[in-house]
């Protein structure tokens, strides 16, 4: 699958079969997440790889909208360090940036993935936090569950020419 075609074709995906996902993928997947772009190239981000299904089902517990983490294989926590930021704010948007690389990847890899919420919502980085046991200096962004897809869906039609516009508003 080609980048245009990954990013044209990939759905949110939240139903998984029982069949694990290899560590040659979950490394593909970080490695695709790393090579995203970052601001000044600070590259603040860390990721924690979560298969352990008591850290995974404490989040689910506490997570308003994390049902399909029960059925995920593996869970990708993307994180920011705040310490690697020349301008504050900007961990924000390198690590979204990073969460879409793991997003498309696993597409790519004939995955299902969906992200997950955490920041801005205090409840939520809090209950991650705990769960993950992060330092100080670390905040978390968003979590994608990864699995193989139980369930197809059809791209989107997502196009709206009435929200582009050229040389001007």
């Amino acid at each position: 699958m080609d980048a245009l075609e990954a990013l044209l074709t990939r759905r949110s995906i939240r139903k998984y079969r029982d069949e694990e996902v290899t560590e040659n993928d979950v490394d593909l997947l970080l490695q695709a997440a790393m090579a995203a772009p970052s601001a000044m190239n600070e590259q603040p981000w860390h990721f924690v790889v979560i298969r352990d299904r008591s850290v995974i089902e404490a989040i689910h517990e506490k997570h308003p909208s994390a049902e399909m983490l029960l059925q995920a294989k593996v869970v990708i926590a993307v994180c920011g360090d705040v310490t690697k930021e020349n301008h504050p704010g900007y961990w924000v948007v390198d690590c979204s940036i990073a969460t879409t690389h793991i997003l498309l990847a696993a597409h790519a890899r004939k995955l299902g993935a969906v992200w997950l919420g955490i920041y801005p919502r205090e409840e939520r980085m809090e209950l991650v936090r705990d769960a993950l046991k992060l330092p100080k200096n670390i905040q978390p962004l968003s979590l994608v569950a990864i699995g193989h897809p139980a369930e197809i869906k059809e791209p989107p039609e997502r196009e709206q020419p009435d929200r582009i516009h050229r040389d001007s508003w």
